[in-house]
């Protein structure tokens, strides 16, 4: 019996001759090489490097080639496929540069552009105006005094000589919390925070309270449901209206500049006895004829209303523990919303609670 004729090749594979295999090298070089980016190169790895493309497909046919055929074949298959990888690896150095060049161009950020651009905020001058009120006590010697805003009725009403029949206890001054039988309300003065000053400290005492008070006001230009009071309390031996009228003085010139004085007219408040409104010199006009006449700000008064004042009712003394045979004092209210727009002429309330940056940064860091 005789051999396999090893010389006779039965099988013809013409992807696997010479001019085959450089044709596909170069239709993939070509390709390579007219590759624009990133993505599209991706695409020619896949068509002519890929498991699927003309070189991988002829590469699978050496198989079919008689054993003295395959190495010529696989010689020329694999330099091919080497040469298509090759091209591939170089062009794609090449794009992933073009990339980051591209990308430092489009995606660049120019450090040089100002860095504030960004609104800044502002601190709200009725934060401020607290704080210089405050500053304004302390350094006469007297304590800044803080209380809750929702207050026991007793010490918001009984404690300050305002019985249960007192108009400014009914629904129409005065927000009540529910269940009505906790008695609980939104403080309509700082005045609670002066009563729990005599219940916990012993005379002599001197506080100021600024604070936020809650009332059943309409809210328009010069009424807010939601306001801002300073309270202040002097108890001590021997005070009197004299004390009070040099403490306001002092108060409006720190307040409007020097020179700016208080009158003084009899008025009513249950907690004090006497009790008087409060007047402030015009801080336009200073209250000269003829200026006067034509003041916009005090519409020819020469004076504009500031708050309340009195000697504390010898009932709230006894009230909050302290001994009226010994002690007397006084006590004063000013709103500081109002003396905001005075001392900088706000002409609408609402504009300090819209919480509009642009109202409050012209005031700047400090008032």
């Amino acid at each position: 019996m005789s051999g396999p004729n090893s010389e006779y090749d039965p099988v013809q594979v013409t992807p696997l001759d010479e001019e085959h295999v450089a044709a596909m090298r170069d239709e993939a070089l070509a390709a390579i090489a007219a590759a624009t980016d990133l993505e599209t190169l991706k695409q020619v790895r896949t068509e002519h490097a890929g498991d699927r493309s003309p070189l991988a497909l002829a590469n699978r046919e050496i198989g079919a080639l008689p054993p003295q055929a395959r190495k010529d074949a696989g010689q020329r298959v694999g330099q091919a496929r080497a040469a298509v990888n090759q091209a591939l690896a170089a062009r794609q150095a090449e794009l992933e540069v073009e990339a980051e060049a591209r990308m430092l161009v489009e995606e660049t950020v120019d450090v040089t552009l100002p860095w504030d651009r960004t609104t800044k905020g502002a601190r709200h001058p009725i934060t401020m105006m607290h704080e210089k009120i405050a500053d304004v006590f302390v350094a006469m010697g007297w304590e800044v005094a803080e209380g809750p805003i929702v207050e026991a009725e007793w010490l918001n009403f009984d404690a300050l000589n305002l019985g249960p029949d007192h108009p400014a206890r009914t629904m129409q001054d005065t927000f009540w919390t529910e269940p009505a039988e906790h008695h609980l309300v939104l403080r309509t003065q700082t005045s609670p925070v002066q009563a729990r000053a005599m219940l916990t400290r012993t005379p002599p005492i001197y506080v100021v309270s600024p604070g936020r008070v809650f009332r059943t006001d309409e809210y328009d230009a010069t009424h807010s449901p939601m306001f801002h009071q300073v309270e202040g309390l002097c108890i001590d031996r021997g005070i009197t209206m004299a004390h009070l009228k040099g403490t306001l003085d002092h108060f409006a010139e720190s307040m409007f500049g020097e020179g700016i004085s208080t009158r003084f007219r009899p008025s009513y408040f249950p907690f004090t006895e006497p009790s008087a409104e409060v007047d402030l010199r015009c801080f336009v006009c200073r209250g000269l004829h003829p200026a006067v006449d034509d003041c916009r700000t005090c519409k020819g008064e020469g004076w504009i209303e500031w708050g309340g004042c009195g000697v504390v009712n010898p009932r709230v003394l006894t009230a909050c523990g302290v001994d009226n045979e010994r002690y007397t004092g006084f006590a004063f209210g000013m709103g500081i919303d109002r003396t905001l727009m005075f001392r900088h002429g706000v002409a609408d309330l609402r504009d300090m609670f819209e919480g509009d940056v642009r109202f409050s940064t012209p005031f700047g860091a400090d008032l």
